[in-house]
């Protein structure tokens, strides 16, 4: 996945204070993007794009720069996260992260567990 400075996910993750209020944990979910962002780096060590986005953030975010030093290492393909919806509330959704054949790109898959209450919740705000 080569990933993109002008819209990157770590970079909004970790400056959007909406990101903050949307994840339960959001330090867990911060903590996994990072460790997400230092394995596609291993992945293209040479990236000017990724070197400036991680330079930007290390400077602009010392929360940023604390998990970066502690050189974690991880794909977050998989998880179970608590979201804070602002119109129907509290929401367990499974979140999938498959990559896509040319290994550069990634494709979100979220989805609530069949008859739970995210399930209902997210079937009454859909308009169809």
């Amino acid at each position: 996945m080569r990933p993109r400075p002008d819209g990157h996910h770590p970079e909004h993750a970790s400056r959007s204070r909406h990101s903050r209020e949307l994840y339960a944990d959001w330090t867990g979910k911060a903590r996994s993007t990072v460790a997400d962002l230092r394995l596609i780096t291993g992945r293209y060590p040479d990236s000017p794009g990724l070197t400036n986005l991680i330079g930007e953030l290390a400077v602009g975010s010392p929360e940023f720069a604390k998990l970066w030093s502690a050189h974690t290492v991880g794909d977050c393909g998989t998880a179970t996260r608590v979201y804070h919806h602002p119109v129907v509330g509290e929401l367990t959704l499974n979140c999938e992260l498959p990559a896509l054949p040319d290994e550069e790109q990634r494709l979100a898959i979220f989805h609530a567990e069949p008859g739970s209450p995210s399930d209902s919740a997210l079937r009454g705000c859909s308009p169809i």
